[in-house]
């Protein structure tokens, strides 16, 4: 059942439309749950074993397994429906926003704009890491725009990312700022009232709004580089009742003044910028700190919190699926980054937050009970 939140600037599917949207959905949990398995069995059973003959040792690390798994059909055809599932993804949400672009674009000028606000720079540059590709195979990524005032790629993103989740954060798709408010600022930092928070690469604010709820007298700021993106986010945060102040920045410099904020979150944002881009954000971070502050990177684990072939399976996203800094981000020594960023080394951790913050008794007991996992953060104090 599809369980979106139907606020005002969703887009809204014909019975066709979302027939096609489940067929996505019910095709990419066949992959996940019926075929990713069959990989591991393959390397356990057939390839290992001949890698072990030809070289006399096991494979070492992610690369080498790539390089034996690549030529067995299980790997390929895996691979091949996994590509094809995630471009079929963009195509069937297109469908919908475009037949409705018009009308969406009327409405998000008819929004009030009267909670929060919305700020775009004419002159802003795409960074050329951004529109070398279209990150994780979305037509025109985050930032093009193809029409007077679009925001194309944010209906398609906020529609496109429940159907990929297959609603797994939930109905708002904004599990990643909830769990964190609830699972770990609320609980850990129960005294923690920060004044001004700032989100960085928002996207269409899904993770923006808990923040919104949790701290109702802190003024709430979120940038992304896509004014598309932030078109939606403005008339979508306007139309859930939220005042948020969304501008057009680079996360790695922004125009604020130094020590005004108390909270700087993001959320995953670094594994879609280069090395070079991740330690300026931490070091525009420090800068943005007020003494006492926090600031918060939510992602999923890094590469060494996991053996080489789960390594290996993550490592797909960066070889087929247009995510060219996924692997080099999960790389990192974020802590080491953190520190040369300027954070003092006793005031930065690495620690896993429980995910599934949205759900409820029901959800739990449906999907078997408890979280589906955890999200990894690398967090500072100033």
């Amino acid at each position: 059942m599809d369980r979106q939140f139907q606020h005002p600037m969703l887009p809204q599917v014909t019975h066709d439309e979302l027939a096609r949207q489940n067929f996505v959905k019910s095709l990419k949990l066949h992959i996940v749950k019926n075929l990713s398995p069959g990989n591991k069995r393959v390397y356990e059973q057939v390839v290992k074993p001949q890698f072990e003959r030809e070289h006399q040792r096991s494979p070492q690390n992610r690369h080498e397994i790539r390089t034996a798994m690549q030529g067995h059909p299980h790997y390929r055809w895996w691979s091949a429906l996994r590509r094809i599932n995630q471009e079929m993804l963009w195509d069937a949400v297109n469908t919908s926003v475009e037949r409705q672009l018009p009308e969406l674009i009327d409405r998000a000028k008819q929004s009030d704009r009267q909670l929060g606000t919305l700020t775009l720079d004419p002159n802003f540059k795409i960074p050329a890491y951004q529109t070398a590709v279209d990150i994780h195979c979305m037509p025109g990524s985050y930032h093009s725009e193809y029409t007077a005032d679009d925001l194309a790629a944010g209906a398609t993103y906020d529609r496109g990312v429940y159907i990929y989740g297959a609603g797994w954060l939930g109905p708002l798709n904004d599990d990643m700022g909830l769990s964190i408010v609830k699972n770990y600022l609320k609980p850990k930092y129960p005294d923690f009232r920060p004044a001004k928070i700032l989100d960085l690469g928002c996207s269409v604010g899904h993770s923006t709004l808990p923040y919104v709820d949790a701290y109702p007298e802190a003024e709430v700021y979120a940038i992304d580089i896509g004014a598309p993106m932030l078109r939606y986010a403005h008339a979508r945060a306007e139309a859930l009742g939220k005042r948020v102040h969304f501008s057009q920045q680079n996360a790695e410099r922004t125009h604020f003044e130094a020590a005004s904020f108390d909270l700087i979150v993001s959320h995953i944002l670094l594994h879609e910028i280069p090395l070079p881009a991740i330690r300026n954000v931490m070091r525009e971070c420090d800068r943005l700190l007020a003494p006492g502050g926090m600031t918060i990177h939510v992602e999923a684990p890094l590469y060494s919190h996991m053996d080489a072939f789960s390594a290996f399976m993550y490592d797909w996203e960066t070889a087929n699926n247009n995510e060219p800094f996924w692997s080099a981000m999960r790389e990192l020594d974020l802590t080491a980054v953190m520190i040369e960023a300027g954070f003092a080394a006793d005031r930065v951790i690495q620690t896993f937050v429980p995910n599934g913050a949205w759900k409820t008794a029901a959800d739990n007991s449906q999907q078997g009970g408890g979280s589906r996992g955890s999200w990894f953060i690398v967090a500072a104090t100033k």
